[in-house]
Order: structure tokens, then sequence, then C-alpha cells
């Protein structure tokens, strides 16, 4: 797998996990959702995102969107 899927799959289950929490706990795990949507956004203009950036220190195999 490389960086590209990580990210995605790592911020797929961030936001699933953080709408079980509010609906679960606290309507304010809302706002941990908004974080990884806003994120992916300005990743995708930008791409920049320290996901990706501290799987290539770790080793990862790179993909194409992330430098």
């Amino acid at each position: 797998m490389n960086i590209d899927r990580m990210v995605i799959a790592f911020a797929g289950v961030m936001i699933l996990v953080s709408l079980l929490l509010s609906q679960l706990h606290s309507d304010y795990w809302l706002w941990l959702t908004a974080f990884f949507a806003a994120n992916l956004f300005q990743a995708s203009f930008s791409g920049f995102c320290p996901l990706a950036m501290f799987l290539k220190k770790m080793g990862c195999k790179p993909g194409v969107a992330f430098y």
C-alpha cells in the first residue's frame, strides 16, 4: 500500500470514528470530522499533508499525490 492510499484510508477511518463518537457521546466530535475533511480539501490543492510527510519519513512506499 502506498502513502496516498494510507492517507485516504486513515482519514476515512477517523471520519467514521468521529461520526460514531458524535452519536454515542457528544456532538463536539463532529469538529474532528470537520478537521479531517478540511485537511483533505487543502491537501488536494496544495499537496501538503502532515501524515504523508510522517509516512514518508517512516519509509513507506511513495505515491503520486503527495510530495
